[in-house]
């Protein structure tokens, strides 16, 4: 341990100077107050990011390439695709807009997504979405729809279902198309279940007056996700640039730099916190200093040097913040483990798309903010160190 740390232990434990034991707890508890809030902040924040993009990957394919006026003789490109490295799926399937037509007569604005049954489930992960019944079971006549649309207008499987596909065929008519409700999907993300439908394909095609040689695009799924940049180039040096190839973070790409940007902002914000705190460790040693200067004087009359007093007080102000930063730690990921386990906090699905609050706890997170306490409980210690440094034992004895 060395002189300079048994001395600042020593002064931690000042069991016979009461005020001295109060402002050592008050400092230890602001430093882990304030590192247990940012590792809770900073939970959610990566809990949302990482639930939303589960969300959003699993409804959609990881790739997906389209053209313009739709792609003719899909099924030659569907198989050159699947010989891109690092694709393990592909699916063909029309997008677009209808309307559903509701009991109150009012047509109310859906996103139509004409599939291949046997194919959907390789590409998405519809099949786990959905209560009692597989995506490839679907037949031409049947649809399937979202938890939260089923919910707000009352259908359940079995009922009849009215999708009106304007300006389709003729100029200013619309067709009118039913369906039988075959599923109920929840995908956990409210615009998706609320606002998606899927069809067959075959359907899709008339619903948007299109032959069946054509479709909107081919979903991609990737065994690596993260890899979807560099699969998008080996697309375009493979197929040419008359494709339109967009990667799930270039759909979401403004959504997901809303989340790093708020998180960052929260981890500054929330980092102010444990710079507060760290105040209370500067006079937490100011007066220590104050109240030592005796034993600093005797220290330094029989041999301390300068640089074992301002070694003592250093010491005993990282102490301070190491012990601060564990019971933050514990704190912050103890309340994180027990908010990502029992779900105390309901959240309303039309704004923040999820149920619950999403708690992912990140080593790299933790990390980082156990690092920014220390450097910040350093650089506290450092001024009233230095003032005890400075103390000439004949000014400090004079009149003790």
């Amino acid at each position: 341990m060395g002189f300079a740390g048994w001395m600042a232990f020593r002064y931690l434990n000042t069991k016979k100077d009461k005020f001295l034991s109060v402002i050592n707890f008050v400092a230890v508890a602001g430093i882990a107050i304030g590192v247990a809030a940012l590792i809770i902040v900073i939970g959610v924040m990566s809990g949302f990011d990482h639930d939303l993009r589960e969300k959003i990957m699993g409804a959609n394919a990881h790739v997906v390439v389209e053209r313009e006026s739709g792609l003719q003789d899909y099924q030659k490109l569907e198989e050159e695709l699947k010989n891109v490295q690092g694709v393990i799926a592909a699916t063909p399937y029309i997008h677009g807009n209808v309307f559903l037509e509701s009991n109150t007569q009012r047509a109310v604005s859906l996103i139509l997504r004409g599939v291949v049954p046997e194919q959907e489930a390789a590409v998405t992960k519809i099949d786990q979405y959905l209560a009692s019944k597989k995506i490839a079971d679907l037949k031409e006549d049947e649809v399937v729809i979202g938890s939260q649309l089923a919910s707000f207008y009352g259908f359940n499987p079995g009922d009849e279902l009215t999708v009106i596909a304007p300006a389709s065929g003729v100029a200013g008519n619309t067709w009118r198309f039913k369906f039988k409700v075959a599923g109920v999907f929840t995908s956990g993300m409210y615009d998706y279940d609320m606002n998606l439908i899927l069809v067959h394909l075959s359907q899709a095609q008339q619903i948007f007056h299109v032959g069946p040689e054509i479709v909107t695009g081919i979903g991609l799924k990737l065994k690596n996700p993260d890899r979807a940049p560099e699969v998008k180039k080996d697309i375009y040096a493979l197929m040419g640039f008359s494709f339109v190839v967009r990667t799930w973070m270039e759909t979401n790409a403004n959504f997901f730099a809303a989340l790093a940007l708020e998180k960052i902002t929260m981890f500054i914000i929330l980092t102010l916190i444990v710079l507060v705190a760290s105040f209370n460790i500067v006079s937490t040693l100011i007066v220590t200093v104050t109240s030592k200067v005796k034993d600093i004087g005797i220290m330094m009359a029989v041999g301390a040097s300068s640089r074992i007093i301002r070694r003592i007080f250093i010491v005993q102000g990282l102490a301070i913040g190491l012990w601060g930063t564990f019971w933050g730690f514990v704190l912050g990921v103890g309340l994180s483990l027990l908010l990502k386990k029992y779900h105390f906090v309901e959240l309303p699905q039309d704004i923040y798309y999820i149920k619950f609050l999403p708690v992912l706890i990140q080593p790299a997170d933790v990390g980082l903010i156990v690092g920014a306490a220390m450097v910040i409980t350093f650089a506290a210690t450092i001024y009233p160190a230095f003032k005890a440094s400075r103390l000439q034992p004949v000014e400090a004895l004079r009149y003790q």
